[in-house]
């Protein structure tokens, strides 16, 4: 029996093709997505389905026996019910008019996330997947804390460091000050003892014309005399 068959069988028990073709894509499309999100799928008396996680393997290539790597997947697995065995294996009759499969006791089956029977290994697999999280937050909470602690000790570096910058800066002026003072001060002294040297090099030239001077005022004045 292909799709096709399937919705027309559902047809003749619900009396129309487009109602049955939409419910048979509904039950299907919930039940992919409920095992593609991790739920495992339980109907009591039919089968569960559930996602079943292959961890990586070596394995034989049937036609040449080569050793060949598998790597790690995820499969989806059907496990029939106790009543589908039943009737299948022949030890119960299948029933001649009604629903083949038998509904579940009230109160057995607990809505999940997707609206379907939480089962133990459920969920142990939720637990699992909070317990997961809950070691995720708290590396991650570590990380921070491993950061900030860091981040406090190197506050103290930098603040050395800074220090240490501003006090060679401060010594840099100081010593540039000194350096600046001692050349104007030796300037001032050069210039002073070139004025001074200067000025005496004019005294000395000035003396001999005075005295020059002096001897012609004194020997116009003796010829006068005369």
């Amino acid at each position: 029996m292909n799709k096709a068959q399937l919705v027309e069988a559902v047809a003749e028990q619900l009396g129309g093709r487009k109602a049955a073709a939409e419910a048979v894509d509904a039950v299907l499309d919930t039940m992919v997505r409920a095992v593609v999100a991790g739920d495992r799928v339980s109907v009591t008396g039919f089968g569960t389905f559930e996602k079943v996680e292959r961890s990586a393997r070596f394995a034989r290539n049937p036609q040449t026996g080569e050793r060949v790597k598998v790597k790690k997947t995820a499969v989806p697995r059907f496990r029939p019910g106790q009543g589908f065995k039943d009737l299948v294996s022949g030890s119960k009759k299948l029933p001649k008019e009604g629903p083949s499969v038998k509904k579940a006791p009230k109160g057995s089956l607990t809505p999940g996330k997707s609206g379907v029977a939480a089962t133990p290994a459920a969920k142990r697999a939720a637990t699992k997947r909070a317990a997961a999280a809950g070691s995720t937050a708290t590396k991650k909470t570590a990380a921070k804390k491993t950061a900030t602690t860091a981040a406090k000790k190197a506050a103290p570096a930098k603040t050395a460091v800074k220090k240490a910058t501003t006090a060679k800066t401060a010594v840099a002026k100081k010593t540039s000050a000194a350096a600046t003072k001692k050349a104007t001060t030796a300037a001032k002294k050069t210039t002073t003892a070139a004025a001074a040297k200067k000025a005496t090099a004019t005294a000395k030239k000035t003396a001999p014309a005075k005295k020059t001077a002096t001897r012609k005022t004194t020997t116009a004045r003796k010829s006068t005399a005369k």
